[in-house]
């Protein structure tokens, strides 16, 4: 009995090692503007937060860019782990710990301005075809608002507005409107050549995740450094950054 007992302490003694040296990782999705690469760097508004956040609370966490689907993954299966942007759903939020909100954003559809304008959801849905991405929260919200004339055929973000610029297609929808602006930039899209269509399709925060079995303690730290960076109007100079109209 003796040395069954001291089996299972050390048992015990090894597991909460091995626990214990799990260390905290932080992952990410390319999605400018909040979080993505250039010139080999990881940046964006969120990424800027995050470490303001880190700053603030001493914590040095690995931060790694992964594809979409796989960040996910890795979120909901790997213990102490926090993803960020993320739209907080109803389908989300009992699977996580939430931070935020970061920033609100709305996401519109988009036309060339030279077009015949839409101005009403009924024209919306009844255009002969609006393209968005192949997958992900934008092209399943919109099938779940009846869009029935969706070309699914994106497959990154830059793709719709070529598409959109080459008339291939009237209409897109695909980025929050900060999204709008970043990929306008990078394609050296001048001023006024989009016109955005007035009907909000979508409106929601971006949030910090954290996996369940993060502790509480850690979760309210960070909680506290965001309010320290709102109060402080850091929060709003990094946000402004991304957000400046095109051309301005």
């Amino acid at each position: 009995m003796k040395h069954w007992t001291l089996a299972a302490a050390s048992l015990w003694v090894l597991l909460g090692t091995c626990v214990r040296a799990e260390p905290y990782q932080v992952v990410t999705e390319e999605w400018a503007p909040y979080n993505y690469e250039e010139n080999n760097q990881l940046t964006g508004m969120t990424t800027e937060i995050v470490r303001a956040i880190m700053a603030l609370t001493g914590d040095n966490f690995e931060v790694v860019l992964l594809p979409s689907m796989r960040a996910t993954r890795v979120l909901q299966n790997r213990p102490r782990t926090i993803m960020y942007s993320m739209f907080r759903t109803a389908e989300r939020e009992p699977l996580y710990k939430w931070v935020g909100p970061i920033v609100e954003e709305s996401i519109h559809a988009y036309q060339l301005a030279k077009a015949p304008p839409v101005n009403s959801l009924e024209q919306l849905l009844h255009a002969p075809r609006i393209t968005t991405r192949h997958a992900g929260l934008v092209p399943d919200m919109l099938q779940s608002l009846g869009f029935n004339n969706l070309d699914r055929s994106a497959t990154e973000n830059l793709q719709l507005y070529r598409m959109l610029l080459a008339g291939r297609t009237s209409i897109i929808i695909g980025d929050t409107d900060a999204g709008v602006v970043f990929y306008s930039r990078q394609l050296n899209i001048a001023p006024g050549t989009l016109r955005q269509i007035p009907i909000e399709l979508y409106r929601s925060s971006l949030y910090i995740a954290f996996s369940r079995d993060c502790e509480d303690e850690r979760v309210a730290a960070w909680a506290n450094a965001l309010a320290q960076l709102r109060h402080s109007g850091e929060l709003e100079r990094i946000q402004r950054q991304y957000q400046q109209p095109v051309g301005q």
